[in-house]
């Protein structure tokens, strides 16, 4: 069986629309809430995403 690591699933929303990103973070070198500028779809332009619970 394979170990457990720092290694997390992440959800991260769109602050302007309901698009959602799934990506991993590493509790260990950043143990705060990500928050993130990435490309929206559904608006066509870069916005701010930050972690869900």
């Amino acid at each position: 069986m394979a170990k457990r690591g720092p290694r997390v699933h992440v959800k991260m929303r769109s602050t302007e629309s309901p698009h959602r990103y799934y990506t991993e973070k590493n509790k260990r070198n950043s143990p705060d809430r990500l928050e993130l500028r990435k490309y929206d779809p559904v608006l066509r332009r870069h916005v701010l995403y930050k972690e869900e619970k």
